[in-house]
């Protein structure tokens, strides 16, 4: 056995671990917990450490930090996590080196992640990023330090990958497990008989997001649309998955001062169920919007950040994009309304939500875009992660059996 061999075979027999991975939040947490189950698949005795939700956890991540830590959004928002932010990255720094792990995957959260990469491909390590950064729509000038930072990014979405052709960089487009686990046709009678909604029955799925902040800022104007449609169209009835504990306190708050007359079922998670049930959905631009797509809903996609933040977006142009929701993006035209920051009122969400409710042919047109592009992303994701990581692995640190 050779010196590399040895080396691995004692870190994996005295646990230390071979993978750190950090994740961002639930929608991270979940995609680090699919990539280590398809790992383990493949190499049972691989030992993985870092910062990690419930799902990481329950996939056999040994835990660093809570991946709760990351779920932090805009630009000057950011500022008051900051001392604890750089805390967390001394620190895991620190438990890197320890630990010399043989590849660091940062999943999401590009910001703290690729910050903590540079300091990591610095010290030799092999470094990855899980879900490409949005350079494509915000801060273009990144990828030329990404190149010189990273060995390899893993692309959910196809435009990612052509993006970076050509930037010395390189990616590869796996797919997305959202794609994967959610059918290509959903089964809705299914889904309302499940959440207590008629077969005919109108229904509308409110989704505010998953972070504090903008769970805060989205509540009320989708309160407030949802009472606007009520009193357009009596009888429709909403369901408001929840993302986590803390959404859901805040989302339940707002409804005790402005949502107290509405029909409204609060869950803990469920998004997918919630949104094969509705007739459409109202969403906080993000991953939820993909969801929605792939549950072939027609959406109304919100979005609003603090004032400074959106002021300074504007000024100096930082959004390069021509749309912010993932559904947009993936069509390469507007298939969704967008409305942003002050257009984000109740009137006019409510309204946009009457349109997709009134149009049933529009919306059946809409479905067929939506089921082709979930064709696109279905690539069986999770599996393509672990061989391109391990391939990596197995070049930085070869050894029998790989």
């Amino acid at each position: 056995m050779g010196a590399a061999a040895k080396a691995r075979a004692l870190a994996t027999d005295s646990g230390a671990p071979r993978i750190v991975m950090v994740a961002g939040e639930a929608s991270g947490d979940n995609l680090g917990a699919s990539l280590i189950e398809a790992l383990r698949a493949r190499r049972p005795g691989l030992t993985i450490a870092g910062v990690a939700g419930p799902r990481m956890l329950a996939a056999g991540c040994e835990p660093w930090a809570d991946a709760e830590r990351l779920s932090v959004m805009g630009l000057f928002e950011v500022l008051k996590h900051l001392p604890d932010l750089f805390a967390l990255r001394k620190d895991l720094e620190a438990r890197i080196a320890a630990a010399s792990p043989d590849v660091y995957i940062g999943i999401d959260a590009p910001e703290f992640n690729l910050s903590l990469a540079a300091r990591l491909k610095r010290r030799g390590l092999a470094t990855i990023q899980y879900v490409s950064p949005q350079v494509w729509a915000w801060r273009p000038g990144r990828v030329q330090k990404m190149a010189s930072t990273l060995d390899l990014v893993l692309c959910l979405l196809p435009f990612e990958k052509r993006f970076y052709d050509g930037q010395g960089l390189g990616a590869e487009f796996v797919g997305h497990p959202l794609a994967d686990r959610l059918p290509l046709v959903p089964d809705r009678a299914r889904a309302r008989a499940e959440l207590g909604f008629a077969a005919d029955a109108t229904v509308v799925a409110l989704l505010p997001g998953s972070r504090r902040g903008e769970v805060e800022r989205l509540s009320a104007p989708f309160l407030g649309a949802a009472r606007w449609l009520v009193r357009e169209l009596p009888g429709v009835r909403f369901v408001a998955p929840m993302a986590n504990a803390t959404a859901r306190t805040v989302f339940e708050a707002a409804s005790a001062r402005c949502g107290k007359d509405l029909d409204l079922l609060v869950t803990d998670g469920g998004a997918d169920r919630a949104l094969t049930a509705a007739n459409c959905a109202l969403v906080a631009s993000g991953t939820a919007t993909l969801e929605t797509l792939l549950c072939k809903r027609p959406m109304v996609v919100a979005y609003r950040v603090s004032a400074a933040t959106f002021a300074l977006v504007k000024i100096f142009g930082l959004i390069k994009a021509p749309f912010v929701s993932q559904p947009n993006l993936l069509a390469g035209k507007k298939v969704v309304p967008e409305l942003i920051q002050g257009t984000a009122t109740p009137e006019r969400l409510g309204a946009e939500l009457l349109d997709w409710l009134e149009a049933p042919t529009r919306v059946a047109a809409l479905e067929k875009e939506f089921l082709a592009i979930h064709q696109t992303l279905r690539r069986n994701a999770s599996e393509r992660a672990a061989e391109a990581v391990l391939k990596v692995l197995d070049r930085v640190a070869p050894g029998p059996g790989g």
